[in-house]
């Protein structure tokens, strides 16, 4: 298989097309702003009309759930392509690691790359699935809305957008807007995914290198241990480049993934009818699928790094020379920090974290319940 550009990388191709597509990589064309500027004018518009909203309590809530989603989509598409250098670059580096694993004489590493490659496929594949079903679920609303409402709000100055012609000019615009916004969702966090499981195969790479000191020479070990020094490094400047790109988009969405999970939870105990029940249960799904497969890799990103200095010590090091020792010292020591994916640069992106937002989630949930009971 020829790799020749970041295009062809079959870790996270399918998301880089897509993205590639609309323009927010790889190219800068009117694709962009074709998708960019009617979603920030959309958005806009959506916390204009929350502003103003005089629907009962589950509308607007639903509404506001609607437009934090938004929100967050359009900042993500505008930080890639405000950073849009800085993501081919990196895309670049995984490109030229990936080609290293893919040539590696160990068949190990060649076997968990294609297993990796795989999973990230297959994640890629479920998640737009997902994202399909949940814009399906956005469109279809109204159908089963006790009153005529659109699929989500939507402020237009002077005009009724519930009288004919109107409703069905913003339930066309907002048709077609609702799969551009999956495009821009969907696809980042593939590719984030993809990064992560990259990283854990690195590290995952280092404990087999170490765990197997014991079955070479002295000189050859201390080859090895110099090689996964330098490995550690590189690991160390992946994790801290994921973190200079995504990290206040990840703090970003720790809020909103709170603050949307409450609300419609509480939510699906105010809905009239079954259908609007099932919907409500699609959306969040769509939030909680999308968070939970993120903290999960982030968590073992953490456990695998932390695993290195574990497969350094187990590895026998007491039948190899002193210096050698000493060099072995200097990457358990640094593994004793594992790296970690952050949140706002404060906080490990792991399931402890994601637990503590939960428990949060469901005492404000229980909260607003017994005050509307």
């Amino acid at each position: 298989m020829l790799i020749e550009t970041i295009e062809d990388v079959p870790l996270y191709n399918n998301s880089l097309r897509i993205m590639k597509f609309w323009s927010f990589l790889l190219r800068h064309d009117w694709r962009r702003y074709l998708s960019l500027i009617p979603y920030i004018i959309l958005t806009s518009s959506q916390f204009v009309d929350l502003f103003f909203s005089t629907e009962p309590m589950d509308a607007i809530i639903r509404n506001a759930y609607l437009a934090v989603l938004f929100f967050n989509t359009t900042l993500r598409g505008i930080a890639v392509c405000i950073h849009q250098s800085r993501y081919e670059d990196f895309l670049e580096r995984i490109r030229v690691l990936y080609i290293d694993m893919m040539q590696s004489e160990d068949q190990w590493v060649r076997q968990e790359l294609q297993a990796i490659t795989l999973a990230a496929n297959n994640i890629s594949r479920v998640n737009l699935v997902m994202g399909t079903c949940s814009v399906i679920s956005f469109l279809i609303y109204p159908i089963f809305a006790t009153t005529k409402v659109l699929p989500f709000g939507i402020y237009v100055p002077g005009v009724d957008k519930n009288i004919s012609p109107y409703y069905e000019i913003c339930f066309i615009v907002q048709t077609v807007m609702a799969p551009i916004g999956c495009c821009m969702f969907i696809p980042f966090t593939n590719m984030i995914v993809a990064i992560m499981l990259f990283a854990i195969l690195m590290c995952r790479r280092m404990q087999r290198k170490l765990r197997h000191l014991c079955q070479v020479t002295s000189e050859e070990a201390r080859a090895t241990i110099i090689w996964c020094i330098k490995y550690q490094t590189e690991l160390i400047r992946y994790v801290n480049t994921i973190n200079d790109l995504i990290t206040y988009t990840n703090l970003l969405e720790f809020l909103a993934f709170g603050a949307m999970l409450c609300a419609m939870m509480f939510t699906l105990v105010t809905v009239e009818t079954v259908s609007q029940m099932c919907l409500i249960c699609v959306y969040i799904l769509m939030i909680f699928a999308q968070s939970t497969i993120l903290y999960y890799y982030a968590n073992k990103v953490f456990d695998e790094s932390l695993n290195v200095g574990t497969a350094a010590y187990e590895s026998e090091w007491f039948d190899v020379d002193v210096d050698t020792q000493r060099t072995l010292r200097l990457l358990i020591l640094r593994a004793q920090k594992p790296c970690a994916i952050l949140v706002g640069r404060v906080y490990p992106m792991n399931l402890e974290l994601l637990q503590s937002l939960l428990n949060t989630t469901y005492t404000y949930f229980t909260l607003l319940r017994n005050v509307y009971d």
